[in-house]
């Protein structure tokens, strides 16, 4: 990739018509529909704060739940059925391995960060357990916990987390 800004793709937003992009055939990741929903809440509260990144034949390199996400109908009228894409001009090998690293280097979110986040949505920022839960797209019970703490580790403690809150594939 070159240097400048002038060479980055960011730099080079496009705003097209979704129906000018499709899917890859090979995207390992998977978002469940409570996410899904969340991302539709993200878009229509936040605005596009990122763009989908494609090749020049429109194949989805990283934003395919964005993508999938703006056929309905609230987040399309936000622009007129148009989405924000950076254009990579790139071989399929590399495309793959692009994509891979946008989906990994999300990484995760930290059930004790998360606590203290809900912790102080609703004590500083005054918003109430049902609002959080819905603007997050949390059961009620979660919302409760996180914001409860109790049975949580404390930082920097050598115990391990019980079944309930190790991360498993079966989504």
């Amino acid at each position: 990739m070159p240097n400048g800004i002038d060479n980055q793709p960011l730099n080079k937003i496009e705003w097209v018509d979704r129906e000018r992009l499709h899917a890859n055939g090979y995207n390992p990741n998977h978002v469940s529909p409570k996410e899904m929903r969340l991302l539709k809440i993200s878009i229509l509260e936040d605005g596009w704060t990122q763009p989908i990144v494609a090749r020049t034949d429109g194949e989805i390199v990283d934003g395919f739940h964005r993508w999938t996400t703006s056929s309905d109908k609230e987040v399309s009228a936000m622009t007129g059925g148009k989405v924000p894409v950076v254009y990579l001009n790139v071989s399929m090998e590399h495309q793959m391995m692009s994509t891979i690293r946008h989906n990994r280097a999300r990484g995760n979110h930290g059930v004790l960060k998360m606590a203290d986040i809900v912790c102080h949505l609703v004590d500083n920022e005054k918003l109430s357990f049902e609002e959080v839960g819905k603007r997050l797209q949390m059961e009620e019970e979660e919302v409760d916990r996180l914001y409860d703490q109790s049975g949580m580790l404390v930082r920097g403690s050598k115990e391990g987390f019980n079944t309930g809150w190790v991360p498993s594939d079966d989504v």
